[in-house]
């Protein structure tokens, strides 16, 4: 037994010697641990303990950046499986076992990666009942496990391999859990510096407020502490502006929205973008010109409602419009000359609209666009005391709507 602990002691020192004359990497650390213990079954241990839970601890030191030093120290209670050959008593109860161990973990990475794998080794000695001494030698294989402020998760399955065979031991393996936390040190006291030159950013743009130009906006260093400039005070800053000159809208990158064909209604409006229109007619050319020049045409003789085919044919430019705009209606108003009695003149006023109504209805346009009222001679366009006057008040009027 003597031997078996010199041999560790000489192992301690050596160890310690090491960690002292490399530098840290790992600080010191404590770990609670949870594992089992898991011997050899034979037929000479039937009744005895096959698995047992181990509660422990464990103290790590940095060696280099891949080594650590490590201690373990486990407790159970479990029947021992002594080997029969040693005339050991047969355990009839449960016993306190309790082991140390001390060795090394040679990680393959170093302790910044989130997982290492590692190989353990060492040399430690249990202790059984209140009579018995065991020594082992643990070989294994570990993965630590990155957590939070310097603590690590250790998996390690390890085989306790029997030192002397002739002793008590008894081989076995030790599969284990563990989390270690830091051990922090007596904080050394910090050196003491002037105090820098307190800078003040009133805006929190990250420019001084001693060079900020704009110390109470937020903004940019490359214009001196101040915002994007918006020149033409559209909303979009300059940098984004493809006309900063000029105030547009952000959906048109700061630019106006476009006006193709120059007629004074923007292409989000014009229902005719490339060909100059009217605002009445949604940016599209001016229908009106083709009713007036037809309505020249409809003049009526004195008393009379009917036009001839020829007259009526000037209408059908009317009706090829009204089908190339379906959006379009017409008002037709038919007039009299002031001859003849009001009565009259006003149920023939309506018959003389009722005949250009009835041609365009003939011709395909549906009565749904077209509407008509008569006006007698309320309305005269030349003067009623000469004959040329009344003729052109004998009328019939055309007026579109879009």
């Amino acid at each position: 037994m003597k031997k078996i602990l010199s041999t560790i002691f000489a192992i301690v020192c050596t160890t310690v010697m090491f960690a002292q004359q490399a530098p840290t990497i790992k600080p010191a650390a404590l770990a609670i641990k949870v594992s089992v213990l898991d011997f050899k079954k034979t037929n000479q241990t039937e009744g005895l303990t096959k698995t047992a839970a181990s509660l422990g601890l464990q103290y790590y030191k940095g060696v280099s950046k891949h080594i650590d030093f490590v201690t373990n120290l486990d407790f159970a209670l479990l029947k021992y499986p002594f080997y029969t050959s040693l005339k050991v008593p047969k355990a009839t109860s449960n016993e306190l076992y309790a082991a140390i161990d001390f060795g090394g973990n040679f990680k393959f990475l170093t302790d910044d990666h989130k997982v290492v794998p590692y190989v353990t080794a060492g040399i430690g000695v249990g202790y059984v009942g209140a009579s018995y001494w065991t020594a082992y030698a643990p070989v294994g294989l570990g993965l630590q496990f990155k957590a939070n402020h310097g603590s690590f998760f250790h998996i390690t399955s390890s085989y306790r391999a029997e030192v002397n065979p002739t002793e008590l031991t008894k081989m076995h393996f030790n599969h284990a859990i563990s989390y270690s936390f830091p051990l922090k040190g007596k904080d050394k006291k910090a050196i003491e510096l002037p105090p820098a030159p307190l800078a003040i950013d009133g805006d929190n743009d990250g420019v001084d407020d001693s060079i900020d130009k704009c110390p109470g906006v937020a903004g940019l260093a490359k214009y001196g502490g101040c915002p994007v400039p918006d020149t033409d005070n559209d909303g979009v800053n300059d940098e984004n502006d493809k006309c900063p000159g000029v105030a547009g809208l952000a959906k048109y990158a700061g630019c106006p929205v476009p006006d193709t064909d120059k007629d004074g209604i923007n292409d989000e409006q014009d229902k005719c973008p490339t060909v100059a229109g009217i605002a009445e007619n949604n940016g599209c050319a001016d229908l009106q010109p083709i009713f007036s020049l037809a309505a020249d045409k409809l003049k009526f003789a004195t008393g009379k409602s009917f036009l001839s085919t020829a007259t009526l044919a000037n209408l059908d430019a009317v009706v090829e419009t009204m089908k190339a705009y379906p959006n379009t209606t017409v008002v037709i108003g038919g007039h009299t000359d002031n001859t003849g009695a009001e009565k009259i003149n006003k149920k023939l006023s309506h018959q003389r609209a009722a005949m250009v109504s009835n041609y365009l209805v003939k011709k395909g346009i549906e009565t749904s666009r077209i509407s008509s009222d008569g006006y007698a001679a309320t309305m005269p366009i030349a003067d009623n005391a000469t004959k040329v006057g009344r003729s052109q008040n004998r009328r019939a009027e055309l007026k579109v709507k879009y």
